[in-house]
Formats: structure tokens, C-alpha cells, sequence
């Protein structure tokens, strides 16, 4: 039997993740901020780095709390993953899950994962700086996965 699910009230200001529902965007995480919280578990958010169709700035959107999740706690300085490990990397102004598919690449002083996707079944390369260490959230507590 699975622990009950810990509602979480956010408030004005709260640094958030939003869930895509969109397709082909499913499973990515996008950081914005509570600008206004609405009844029946439904808040206005502000992203970070998604903008309106005109550019002119950062779109809004009406989302419901499943759809929200705090951010991740930071893992300072991950130097190395091994293979396999579940990560998140941050790509087209989100973050998405892949799994470490290489050893670390140094090229150019900068150091390299080849990361596996296995919702496109895509192998890309991606910088350190753009990697962070996957962590889950499940009835709502953050889990870190061996």
C-alpha cells in the first residue's frame, strides 16, 4: 500500500517545476514561478524561460497542483555520473530524463555525457553544466534513485 499523497499548498513567489502535457513534450519539466494561487488547487504560474508567441515576454499559464512540483533539491557539484544513472538534463528551456550512455568526454576543457532518451530513443551529447542528478517526486517527498 502506497503512503498517501501530502497535499502541497504553493504561494506567491514559490520557485516551481510544471509538467508538459504537450505532446511531444511529455515528461518535461519547466521552471516557473507561483504568481497567483486560485481556488480548487489551481495556480497561475510565470515561467522562467518560455516566452508568449511574440517574444514580447514570459508566457502565463492557469495550472493545477498535479501539474506542479517543487524544485529539486541541488546536488552540489556533480563531477561524475556513472552509466545507466537516471539524470535530468536541461534542454529546449526544459528538463527532460535521460540515462548516462558514456564516460565522461573532455573536449575543449569542457566535460561531456553521452545521455540516452528513452522516450525518442536519442543519444545526444550534453555538457556537464547542463546535467543535473534525477531526483522523483512521489507522494510528495523527494526521492534521490540509487
Amino acid at each position: 500500500m502506497r503512503p498517501p499523497m501530502k497535499k502541497i499548498n504553493y504561494n506567491v513567489r514559490d520557485k516551481v517545476e510544471v509538467c508538459s502535457r504537450e505532446e511531444g513534450f511529455v515528461g518535461s519539466y519547466y521552471n516557473a514561478t507561483i504568481v497567483s494561487c486560485l481556488e480548487k488547487q489551481k495556480y497561475v504560474v510565470r515561467y522562467k524561460n518560455l516566452l508568449l508567441d511574440d517574444g514580447s515576454g514570459p508566457l502565463t499559464e492557469t495550472i493545477y497542483s498535479r501539474e506542479l512540483r517543487p524544485l529539486p533539491p541541488r546536488v552540489r557539484n556533480p563531477h561524475e555520473f556513472h552509466l545507466n544513472q537516471k539524470v535530468d538534463v536541461f534542454d529546449n528551456d526544459g528538463w527532460w530524463l535521460g540515462e548516462i550512455a558514456s564516460e565522461k568526454i573532455c573536449s575543449d576543457n569542457c566535460y561531456y555525457y553521452k545521455v540516452y532518451f528513452n522516450t525518442t530513443f536519442e543519444t545526444i551529447y550534453y555538457s556537464l553544466d547542463r546535467i543535473r542528478v534525477h531526483h522523483e517526486w512521489r507522494y510528495g517527498e523527494w526521492i534521490l534513485e540509487a
